[in-house]
């Protein structure tokens, strides 16, 4: 049988979301409530958020009145998201080469580097198509990224990480312009090997990806204060765009 994409594969697992269960949940909401500031979007606008997982920010964006849609292609992650359902805030399976939607949306974010998982240029090109379609007229995306320069200046490494009796050993390299990251564990005496793969993209892609899909360039960040980006310096590389009407 055809093994599954990587991140088909590990993002539908609970280990997954073992593996990083102290992710900073205080620091997303910070920063998505730095970037409504920003954008200031109409409560009556609809929010895409893209690669939704099992759905903290679309929940937090919808407690603020907002009407959300969030899509994932982790059956698990949609199904446990779901239970935070209402009027103004559903959950879809979908991916992101393939999105059921056109002109619905005012903003479309792509948070924590859900981007970049793609094995080839063509089919980068093919998302932010995607992004474009589901868009309405001057609509606006976010895609949220890792500095790929910064990632560069860091050295391969090896990590162990006991959680919930669980010892992970992790290993990172960069390798043919990816960051690369294996995890290996066992548990209940089953050993486990997951990966994550992710292009190292830089801000002069993303200035083509944008060109190349009917989108223009309105601002580059560099950290979820949403302060100017720095190639050297920055932790985050993010991407605001809009849909050329």
């Amino acid at each position: 049988m055809e093994r599954k994409e990587w991140f088909a594969e590990w993002f539908d697992s609970k280990y997954y979301h073992i593996l990083y269960n102290n992710r900073n949940y205080q620091e997303a909401e910070a920063f998505l409530s730095k970037l409504i500031d920003f954008l200031k979007p109409n409560l009556s606008d609809k929010i895409i958020d893209l690669a939704c997982g099992k759905g903290r920010h679309s929940i937090y964006l919808n407690k603020l009145g907002y009407d959300v849609t969030g899509i994932d292609l982790s059956v698990n992650s949609i199904k446990e998201a779901s239970l935070f359902a209402n009027e103004k805030l559903k959950f879809e399976m979908a991916d992101l080469r393939n999105l059921p939607y056109n002109n619905a949306f005012e903003f479309g974010l792509n948070l924590f580097t859900s981007f970049g998982y793609f094995e080839s240029d063509e089919v980068n090109i093919e998302v932010f198509s995607q992004f474009n379609k589901i868009l309405k007229p001057n609509g606006i995306i976010l895609v949220d990224f890792l500095n790929a320069t910064k990632i560069y200046a860091q050295t391969n490494c090896v990590e162990a990480k006991e959680i919930e009796g669980i010892q992970f050993q992790i290993n990172k390299k960069i390798e043919n312009n990816r960051v690369i990251k294996t995890i290996e564990f066992s548990d209940n005496g089953n050993k486990n090997f997951y990966s994550e793969s992710v292009q190292l993209l830089e801000l002069s892609d993303f200035e083509k990806l944008v060109e190349q899909t009917s989108f223009k360039l309105l601002h580059v960040f560099g950290n979820y204060n949403l302060e100017p980006y720095n190639q050297e310096l920055s932790d985050r590389l993010i991407i605001l765009a809009q849909k050329i009407a």
